[in-house]
């Protein structure tokens, strides 16, 4: 009888609880990258996240200086996500993936990692104003092997 009422227990219990649903999001970004000479960078970031994991697929494109001898840089980057399960969602995120240096023609290709954080803040609805900073680690050939990246977006939940 106590086995019965145990089984009737945890099937009620799992026929009633509800995993938390996952929520896609969508960034369209402006920043700088300071390294080695400041430049704007572009990009957007798609992913997805669930209560306090998440993933997500960061494109970003940093202008080139020849003048200063700053080449243009291309990333894209598979990320893991851990954020707080709140309102204002702070995060901590690191990946890797693949770049494109470029100085006058002369391009190099490889893998690189990264690490940073941030914070999504609400706005209105679905809408967040999203703040980033990244460090990279570009293997390779690179010039410059860590750059940096700043940025505001606006960030679109669905």
């Amino acid at each position: 009888m106590k086995r019965i009422l145990v089984i009737a227990a945890l099937a009620l219990a799992a026929g009633l609880g509800r995993p938390a649903p996952a929520a896609a999001d969508l960034t369209f970004f402006l920043g700088m990258s300071p390294t080695p000479e400041l430049r704007g960078t572009r990009g957007f970031a798609a992913g997805i996240n669930m209560l306090v994991i998440g993933f997500e697929f960061d494109y970003s494109h940093t202008s080139e200086d020849t003048a200063g001898g700053a080449p243009s840089l291309r990333t894209g980057m598979l990320n893991g996500i851990i954020m707080t399960p709140t309102k204002t969602q702070l995060y901590l995120t690191a990946g890797g993936g693949f770049y494109r240096e470029v100085l006058a023609d002369d391009g190099k290709n490889g893998f690189g990692t990264n690490i940073g954080g941030g914070a999504k803040i609400p706005l209105l609805g679905p809408v967040n104003l999203r703040v980033d900073y990244r460090i990279y680690n570009l293997r390779g050939s690179a010039r410059h092997k860590t750059p940096q990246r700043f940025y505001a977006g606006i960030n679109f939940r669905f």
